[in-house]
């Protein structure tokens, strides 16, 4: 029997990626896992490749449950509707937050409108999502809900600057900051219950997917620099089986909680091996 036996899972972002393999994983361990995202069919997605039905079908080749859900995370009307579709395997008992939207691009270049759609999927969406499965988990005092982040919250710090190239990471760094200020604040709200987890996760290096191949933040999926999904996988996995008291309002990195748990031997990155995000220090 798996950790997460009987338990309802939904994972955004879902179809490649991060969201794919924390999905896969999920079922493993026994969970009902409604895998959520914008790109339904393989090839729908005009770059990417990756689809909601592919994680499916990989879920259910090895025995798991899993059912398909399509959902723009910055709608609320989809975000409501995406948890009452995860409600028909009963009531829900892990979020994870990991759809999530980038530009790269310098502040001075970034169109405004890719700036609000960026914080709408980033930020809004998992607070949407966030107050709407709370309405299971509160009565219950039982769940998690685990947001994932990213490097790029670390900021560069204050000047003169050494380094004066323009990488274009600005905003997504805002947004990731952002979500992970809201993890510890809700975390601290919904701590009265007891038995909650909100916490985040980042990799602790660059995680080699369709996305971050595209975005040339790494050389192709078999990058040796790159960490495998699987280690951002087991880190979501422990941070919403372990118990609240020990881990909500974390704000840590893949290896950094998987080597504090003894669930690995050795770590390397961020968190690690070099210094991570102010709120992964509070």
């Amino acid at each position: 029997m798996g950790i997460l036996e009987g338990k309802v899972a939904i994972v955004t972002g879902a179809s490649r990626g991060i969201g794919q393999a924390i999905s896969e994983l999920f079922a493993e361990e026994g969970a009902k896992v409604v895998c959520a995202a914008r790109t339904f069919n393989e090839g729908d997605h005009r770059m990417l490749e990756g689809s909601l039905n592919r994680t499916v079908e990989l879920i259910r080749a090895k025995g798991g449950e899993a059912k398909a859900v399509t959902a723009d995370v910055s709608s609320e009307d989809d975000c409501i509707a995406l948890a009452q579709s995860a409600r028909d395997y009963g009531p829900i008992d892990i979020l994870v937050n990991n759809a999530a939207l980038s530009y790269f691009q310098p502040i001075t270049e970034l169109q405004t409108n890719r700036w609000f759609r960026a914080f709408a999927v980033d930020v809004h969406g998992p607070f949407m999502l966030a107050k709407e499965v709370l309405k299971d988990m509160i009565p219950r005092r039982t769940g998690a809900i685990i947001n994932i982040s990213s490097g790029a919250a670390i900021g560069p710090g204050r000047g003169p600057y050494a380094d004066k190239a323009v990488r274009g990471g600005t905003m997504y760094g805002a947004v990731k900051a952002a979500l992970e200020r809201f993890t510890q604040g809700l975390a601290q709200e919904v701590a009265q219950y007891g038995g909650i987890t909100v916490a985040a996760v980042s990799p602790s290096r660059v995680v080699p997917t369709p996305g971050t191949v595209y975005h040339k933040l790494v050389s192709g999926m078999d990058d040796p620099k790159g960490e495998p999904p699987i280690m951002m996988a087991r880190a979501a996995l422990l941070l919403a089986s372990e118990p609240a008291e020990k881990v909500n309002g974390r704000v840590t990195y893949s290896q950094q909680i998987l080597k504090e748990f003894a669930r690995i031997d050795n770590a390397v990155g961020r968190g690690v091996d070099s210094p991570g995000s102010g709120y992964s220090q509070i």
